[in-house]
């Protein structure tokens, strides 16, 4: 492995556990993707991220463990199931060439969602069980295809009111839960190389030190400046994504 790839499969990983962890909502995960594509094909870099993303979850769960909200979770996950299937059917069939440039625009996502974030708190909303299952769909659908199934959900979850700590705690179960389900999906459409994640087991230990950093910065630290810094990232990555040139291996 190059130097290239272990700097990046370590930045990735402690992304992956820093968001699990709960600092920065979903805009560190959102950046794994973009990041691993610097050094390989997309749909490549989408499943070799989900066994971290599901090892943090794990370790995630753990961490707000009963914090969730169960009415939430069974009203989005039938929907997400869809969404899944679509999402991966799309990843093995698209050529790279056209699956650079919808990551760039899903990652675009991510910074708009982020930026309009605190207006979703002001807006007078009635609750409807069909936006429960649009997002449902939506976030399944998204992270299946480029990582990046946060927003929908987000959005959602905002103009529900809830507490912060029940919102990280529902995301939680809720994409533990998905990123299972992609799982068989990957395998079957044989996307995920398992040679080369045996050879970046080493990372593995990071992962619950994103998570413990995480949780413990979530409630002492003010993350504003630090998702600020994620979206400068993410900025950059679109346009890397949509205008880059792929990578030869």
């Amino acid at each position: 492995m190059s130097t290239q790839f272990i700097i990046i499969i370590i930045l990735a990983t402690l992304l992956i556990g820093l968001s699990k962890g709960g600092l920065g909502g979903p805009v560190p995960v959102a950046l794994t993707t973009p990041l691993l594509s610097i050094v390989m094909p997309v749909a490549q870099a989408v499943s070799l991220a989900l066994p971290l993303l599901i090892m943090a979850d794990v370790l995630a769960i753990w961490a707000y463990w009963r914090l969730w909200d169960m009415r939430y979770v069974r009203l989005m996950l039938l929907p997400s199931v869809v969404g899944v299937a679509m999402g991966v059917w799309l990843l093995a069939s698209l050529p790279d060439a056209i699956l650079r440039p919808i990551l760039g625009i899903f990652t675009l996502l991510v910074i708009v969602y982020k930026v309009a974030s605190d207006r979703l708190k002001t807006i007078q909303y009635q609750p409807r069980d069909w936006h429960g299952y649009l997002a449902g769909w939506a976030s399944g659908f998204a992270s299946a295809l480029a990582n990046t199934g946060a927003p929908p959900f987000t959005a959602y979850m905002l103009l529900q009111r809830v507490t912060p700590i029940t919102f990280i705690g529902t995301g939680t179960l809720f994409f533990a839960i998905v990123n299972i389900l992609k799982l068989p999906g990957v395998i079957q459409a044989g996307l995920l190389d398992f040679d080369l994640l045996l050879q970046i087991l080493w990372v593995i230990p990071l992962i619950p030190l994103g998570v413990w950093v995480g949780r413990k910065l979530v409630e002492r630290f003010d993350p504003k400046t630090f998702e600020n810094f994620m979206l400068l990232l993410l900025a950059g990555a679109c346009l890397f994504l949509i205008f880059g040139t792929p990578p030869t291996t």
